[in-house]
């Protein structure tokens, strides 16, 4: 087993001060938005093993069945098929939906035949991998997951009582669930661009008044959408995001996110797993580029209960969170004084992360000391390791589905 070395992503939208105050260290000023375990060649975490920190992706590059198990290998390919975060949102991530296997290997096939630069920004696919992903809260964590149910939808902007959102309140109420959907967030991001900033403007203002108002109906969702709106002032994507239904999770508790659910993070502190891949189609809440028609083709015009997971106990003390997806399985330990060891493993491989306390990992039968991890330290565990975790507080575990 290894020691991480991990990197911070700066992202605009970052707390300046939640991964810090997790780590231990002093804040720059600066926003730190994601802190990055794993072997994604965008930015991979770093171990030594006596001569030297060498990136993940190049140490499992150089031995794919030792480091991955020959069951990954078969199953993925010679890399990590899942990537670890802890992500720290001090303003509101993109609203966004991601493709599933066969629109993701189609759409990059289809850009790469076309010559589309890697690095373009009208580029959706970066590679031909799914991303489907969860996040699990450590703090109150606030977030967009799915569509509202059309007449809830319509309620909404009826309440904002902006002239302008009457028709897509009717289109709500006229039409079947998956047209209205459609119709509706098809002509908010058609519409004429002044038109729409002005639309957006009485809607943020209104949303603003009323959620400070008493007895005002979806004062939490109407909250959370005037914060966004002062972060994106004028942007469309605000009334995207009051098509889907606002969530607040508690230290805890997690979502799962599937092809085709439109989404956003918008406040809070969380540890986030998703299947290797940076694929993202954008619908708003962002200045970068949103491809509408292509937008339109991927997402589920579903309405639905976004589903709040809560870890499930299994054997041995683990809190596992269940998830449709073989790419990556999340649970978490809570250690305590004196219990006895928790055995992980061997056959697939690992990251722990801990969050809170302090953990002990060592190979099981090895009486030396292993690896001590402080809040926000992480280690990575090759396949064939059998690792022996005790301690005080809390460990979340990343590995890939058996």
């Amino acid at each position: 087993m290894n020691r991480l070395t991990n990197t911070v992503r700066p992202y605009a939208w970052g707390s300046t001060t939640a991964i810090p105050e997790l780590l231990g260290t002093e804040p720059t000023g600066e926003p730190q938005a994601e802190l990055w375990m794993g072997a994604h060649p965008g930015a991979p975490s770093r171990i030594d093993r006596g001569d030297g920190p060498v990136p993940l992706d190049a140490v499992i590059a150089a031995d794919p069945a030792a480091e991955l198990g020959d069951s990954t290998v078969k199953r993925f390919g010679p890399r990590l098929p899942f990537l670890f975060k802890v992500l720290a949102a001090g303003a509101p991530l993109s609203v966004q939906v991601h493709p599933d296997l066969a629109q993701a290997k189609a759409g990059f096939a289809d850009e790469e035949a076309r010559g589309v630069p890697a690095d373009a920004p009208e580029r959706n696919y970066k590679d031909a991998n799914h991303k489907p992903e969860m996040i699990v809260a450590l703090s109150p964590f606030d977030g967009l997951c799915g569509f509202r149910y059309p007449t809830e939808a319509a309620d909404l902007l009826e309440s904002l009582d902006v002239d302008a959102l009457r028709p897509y309140a009717d289109i709500l109420r006229a039409h079947p669930e998956d047209q209205a959907l459609r119709e509706v967030l098809a002509a908010v991001l058609g519409a004429e661009p002044a038109a729409i900033a002005e639309t957006v403007h009485a809607a943020a203002e209104a949303a603003a008044r009323l959620a400070d108002t008493p007895g005002t109906p979806y004062a939490a969702d109407l909250a959370a959408y005037a914060k966004a709106a002062r972060s994106f002032p004028g942007d469309r994507g605000l009334i995207a995001a009051m098509l889907l239904t606002y969530v607040r999770l508690q230290p805890g508790e997690a979502l799962y996110l599937g092809a085709g659910v439109p989404h956003a993070y918008l406040d809070g502190l969380g540890v986030e797993i998703m299947a290797n891949s940076d694929n993202v189609l954008r619908c708003g809440l962002t200045p970068k580029h949103i491809d509408v028609p292509e937008l339109l083709r991927i997402v589920r015009f579903e309405a639905g209960d976004p589903g709040v997971l809560r870890p499930e106990a299994a054997p041995d003390g683990e809190e596992v969170y269940a998830a449709p997806i073989d790419e990556f399985r999340l649970s978490r330990y809570g250690l305590a004084p004196g219990a006895d060891a928790r055995l992980l493993g061997p056959g697939t491989p690992q990251i722990l992360l801990c969050t809170s306390g302090r953990a002990q990992v060592r190979t099981a039968g090895d009486d030396g000391p292993g690896l001590t991890l402080s809040r926000g330290e992480s280690a990575y565990v090759p396949a064939a390791e059998r690792v022996e975790l005790t301690g005080e507080g809390t460990v979340f575990r990343a590995t890939v589905a058996a």
